[in-house]
């Protein structure tokens, strides 16, 4: 069955990391301080964990811990990561700067420093640089373990997907491609140490970005995939809260488009209405008053005809058209500038 490609870009891999990290040594945990995301100096530089061991003279048996000396650096890089050139310089510089940010002069041996560098995918650029550019050994010590050989530091490099799931189970299992023979081993480990929050921040991630996988796995071993009913019912929320915002982002966006292109028509439709109206308005006042300006034209020829006197005439024509003496008298002139025949002809709509 081909399952469906998880969207993995908000699953946080460093906490699962220092989960599985704490995991792989758990036979040897007294051994050590753990210490996730530990910061450098008072700027924001901070190392993903730090592992500094009780004993410094103690050898540790566990493959990825054999290169470990007082104070152990260690970069993780997630499977939707990549281990880059600049970043081995940036956590070369990391181990320079804890070794000098002490307080006191050489209070940390840079002999008691190593660094290790923990990623997904092997990071072919970086080993030809260090090969080609920095003449350094890239020697390997088993599966997926690799000792960078001629730095000041002891340094190696872990690929996890190349790791011995038997030695190295959890790290293996850090990933979102897991396989099927890893899923099996790993229900069993887990229903041993069910109720370690160690464990369930581990499992937690991995069932996230491996959800399609174990709810196959449900219809194989329901006893055991009951184990994790907790962790893929969350998993469905989130991936349920996750799409509901993203939808919801989708809806407004379409859902602006939308009102901008009703809104631009009804806007046309009102303006349309709104012309009209007011065309209509302004037709009908203009033509008010240029049947008024005719009558007051027509009454004053009227009475000049008739003989009466310009003031009498002014009087009449308040009275007819209520008009203040003044505006009576400006209408006299305006008929006396359009019938004088040395006047160009007024049109009867100036005022």
């Amino acid at each position: 069955m081909k399952r469906k490609q998880k969207n993995t870009r908000a699953l946080q891999w460093h906490p699962a990391f220092y989960a599985c990290a704490r995991i792989e040594f758990s036979e040897e945990a007294e051994e050590f301080y753990f210490n996730n995301e530990y910061q450098l100096g008072t700027k924001p530089k901070e190392i993903d964990v730090l592992i500094i061991k009780r004993n410094p003279d103690r050898k540790i048996q566990k493959n990825i811990g054999r290169i470990f000396r007082r104070h152990n650096i260690i970069e993780y890089k997630s499977p939707t990561d990549y281990l880059g050139i600049d970043d081995y310089y940036k956590v070369y510089g990391y181990a320079c700067f804890y070794k000098a940010d002490t307080g006191k002069e050489d209070a940390v041996k840079a002999s008691d420093i190593t660094i290790s560098f923990v990623c997904f995918h092997y990071p072919y650029k970086l080993v030809k640089h260090l090969r080609e550019q920095r003449r350094l050994y890239v020697e390997k010590q088993e599966a997926g373990i690799y000792y960078i050989i001629g730095d000041m530091f002891p340094i190696q490099l872990i690929v996890t997907s190349r790791l011995s799931p038997k030695k190295n189970l959890w790290l293996c299992c850090l990933t979102n491609s897991l396989r099927q023979e890893e899923m099996d081993r790993l229900i069993k480990e887990y229903g041993k140490h069910y109720n370690d929050n160690l464990y369930k921040s581990a499992m937690n991630l991995i069932v996230h970005a491996n959800q399609d996988m174990f709810e196959e796995g449900k219809e194989m071993c329901d006893a055991l995939m009951e184990l994790f009913k907790d962790e893929l019912e969350t998993a469905r929320r989130t991936g349920h809260q996750i799409g509901r915002r993203e939808g919801r982002q989708k809806g407004l966006m379409e859902g602006r488009r939308e009102g901008r292109l009703e809104g631009r028509r009804e806007g046309r439709l009102e303006g349309r209405l709104e012309g009209r109206l007011e065309g209509r308005l302004e037709g009908r006042l203009e033509g008010q008053k240029e049947g008024r300006m005719e009558g007051i034209f027509a009454m004053i020829a009227d009475n000049l005809e008739e003989g009466f006197s310009v003031g009498r005439i002014t009087q009449k024509l308040e009275k007819r058209f209520g008009l203040t003496e003044k505006e009576a008298q400006e209408y006299m002139e305006k008929y006396e500038a359009a019938h004088s025949p040395f006047s160009p002809k007024v049109d009867s709509r100036e005022q």
